[in-house]
């Protein structure tokens, strides 16, 4: 998983792409592909 400063690009890659916050952290997760993830923070 890659650290970005900005997931704004990153939640437009693909339809399925959604974006969660958990303990401070904002992560990009995508149930159909799980290989495009990110986190910010």
């Amino acid at each position: 998983m890659k650290v970005y400063s900005s997931l704004k690009t990153k939640k437009i890659r693909d339809a399925g792409c959604k974006i969660v916050r958990r303990k401070g952290r904002v992560y990009v997760i995508n149930k159909k592909n799980p290989k495009m993830k990110a986190r910010q923070g």
